[in-house]
C-alpha cells in the first residue's frame, strides 16, 4: 500500500502541471487511491459529480499519468461513495466465500444502470425493446444482440441493465460483463503464464462456464488475430449451448476493419440494432431525470439551452449539467441561472476559440493513419481523399474562417472544393452511420471531450 500512496503522490504531482488550479484543486486532489486490481487502479471519489467533471474533463490526461508512473496499471476505474460501499462489499463476500463467485467474474456492473434510469426517445424506443427483451427471455430469440452507436449514447448503460435485471431476477444466474480491452489483457496474461496449457484452460473456464457474456467495445478486436480466433471459439461455445451473448460496438460489424469474416457473420446472426444520438426533446428529457436523480435545482431555460448546445454525446451532456449546478452551488444559489451556465461553461467555449486548423489535420491524420504530407498533398485514391475532406467538413463546421484561407492551409485548394468536400460529408453524415460516427468521435477528440 505504501508503494501505491507514493506513486499517486508521482501522480498528483505530474496532474496538477496538466491541469488548471481550480481542476486540480476541486476534483483531481480529492481523488483517493484504493488498490490496483487485474491490472486496474480503483479510485475513490468524493461525489457523483467529482467523479463525472473527472471523467469528462480528465480522462486522457489521467490515463497518460498512470501510463508514465506505473508499470503495471492498463485502465482506472472511478467509484462514488454508494460504488465503493458495494465495491467492498463485493471484496469482503469474495474473501469470506471458499468457493468461486462466478458473478466476479469479468467487471462489476454499475447498479445505477438500470432500465428504469434509461430514459427512452425515438432515437433510442428499439434498442431499448430488444434489450428489455433479452433482459426477460434470456437465450431465446434474440442471441446475439448487436448494440452499436457512436461515444457516450447508452451502450454500456443498456448493456449494464440488461446484466443488473438479470442479477435482481435470478442472483445465481452467471452473469459476465467485460470490456473487450479486458477481454484481450486476460487472454494474453494466460499466454504468458508459466504453464501456459494451464492459465489458457482457465482462461476458457472463466469466459465459456457462464449463463450470459456481455462485450463492450469489441470493435478493439482489430487487427488482434489471436484473440478473435479464441474469440470466435468462445462464442461458437457459449452459443452452441444456449448461452446468451450480447455486444457492442461503435459500428456494425461489417464496417470493423480487419474483422474475421467468420466474426461478422456470427456477430450479423442475431439481432443488429443501433443507437442514434437523442434528438431535442430526449436530451430535455435525460437532463431532468438526471437532475431529479441528483437533486439539481435548475430552471427550465438552462435545460433548454444546454439541449441546444450540446447534441450527440449524453456523457458530455450530463457532465455540463453537473458543472453548471456546482457552480451555482459553490455561489451559494438556490437555482441555477442562464448566468451560471455561461460562467461555468465558459472555458469550454473558450478551448474552442483556440482552435487552429493545424490541430484538427493532425487529429484527422492521427485518426485515419495518414501523414499530413499526403492529406495535404495532391493524391486522389479514395484512403486520402476520405479523410481530406472529412478534414474540410470540420474545418469549416469548428472554425470560422474563410473558404480561401481553409483550402491555404490545405494545400492550395480553391473554395469549391472545400464547399464540395463540406456538403459531401454533411449529406453523408444524415444517411451513413460510418460516417456519422467518425465525424462525431472526431469531434470529440478535436474538443477534448
Amino acid at each position: 500500500m505504501q508503494n501505491l500512496k507514493e506513486n499517486w503522490s508521482k501522480v498528483l504531482n505530474l496532474l496538477e502541471k496538466e491541469v488548471t488550479a481550480v481542476s486540480f484543486d476541486l476534483w483531481i486532489k480529492t481523488l483517493e487511491p484504493v488498490e490496483i486490481k487485474n491490472d486496474c487502479l480503483i479510485i475513490k471519489a468524493s461525489s457523483e459529480t467529482a467523479k463525472q467533471r473527472v471523467l469528462n474533463m480528465h480522462s486522457s490526461q489521467i490515463k497518460l499519468v498512470l501510463s508514465e508512473v506505473f508499470d503495471n496499471i492498463n485502465c482506472f476505474e472511478i467509484l462514488n461513495d454508494e460504488e465503493f460501499e458495494v465495491y467492498n462489499k463485493q471484496q469482503l463476500e469474495v474473501k469470506c466465500s471458499t468457493e468461486e463467485v462466478p458473478v466476479k467474474v469479468g467487471q462489476k456492473l454499475n447498479p445505477k444502470y438500470t432500465f428504469d434510469s434509461f430514459v427512452v426517445g425515438k432515437s433510442n424506443q428499439y434498442v431499448y425493446a430488444a434489450s428489455r427483451n433479452v433482459a426477460e427471455n434470456p437465450s431465446g430469440k434474440i442471441n446475439p444482440l448487436f448494440i452499436y452507436g457512436g461515444v457516450g449514447l447508452g451502450k454500456t448503460h443498456l448493456m449494464h441493465a440488461i446484466g443488473n435485471y438479470l442479477q435482481a431476477k435470478n442472483n445465481k444466474l452467471k452473469v459476465v460483463y467485460v470490456t473487450c480491452e479486458k477481454f484481450t489483457n486476460d487472454y494474453i496474461d494466460s499466454l504468458r503464464g508459466t504453464n501456459k496449457d494451464k492459465s489458457i484452460n482457465q482462461f476458457r473456464q472463466k469466459y465459456r462456464n457462464v449463463d450470459v457474456l456481455i462485450v463492450d467495445d469489441i470493435q478493439f478486436i482489430t487487427n488482434k488475430m489471436e484473440t478473435q480466433e479464441e474469440f470466435f471459439n468462445t462464442f461458437n461455445d457459449l452459443y452452441q449451448n444456449d448461452k446468451q451473448i450480447i455486444i457492442s460496438s461503435d459500428r456494425p460489424p461489417k464496417e470493423i476493419a480487419t474483422l474475421s469474416d467468420r466474426l461478422k457473420s456470427r456477430f450479423s446472426s442475431g439481432l443488429m440494432q443501433d443507437v442514434q444520438s437523442p434528438d431535442f426533446e430526449t436530451r430535455v428529457a435525460i437532463l431532468k431525470k438526471k437532475a431529479q436523480e441528483e437533486n439539481y435545482n435548475i430552471e427550465d431555460e438552462v435545460i433548454n439551452e444546454l439541449a441546444e448546445r450540446i447534441d450527440t454525446n449524453i456523457r458530455e451532456l450530463e457532465g455540463s449539467l453537473s458543472k453548471v449546478c456546482f457552480y451555482a452551488n459553490l455561489l451559494g444559489k438556490k437555482f441555477a441561472t442562464m448566468e451560471d451556465l455561461n460562467e461555468a461553461l465558459k472555458d469550454d467555449q473558450k478551448d474552442k476559440s483556440q482552435l487552429s486548423p493545424n490541430v484538427i489535420i493532425d487529429t484527422v491524420c492521427k485518426y485515419y493513419n495518414v501523414s499530413k504530407n499526403d492529406l495535404i498533398g495532391k493524391k486522389k485514391n479514395k484512403e486520402i481523399v476520405d479523410p481530406r475532406q472529412m478534414c474540410m467538413y470540420l474545418i469549416t463546421e469548428l472554425l470560422d474562417l474563410p473558404l480561401a484561407s481553409i483550402g491555404s492551409v490545405l494545400g492550395g485548394r480553391d473554395h469549391t472544393t472545400i464547399i464540395h468536400a463540406r456538403d459531401k460529408i454533411s449529406n453523408a453524415i444524415k444517411t451513413n452511420q460510418k460516417i456519422k460516427i467518425e465525424a462525431s468521435d472526431l469531434k470529440n477528440m478535436i474538443l477534448k471531450k
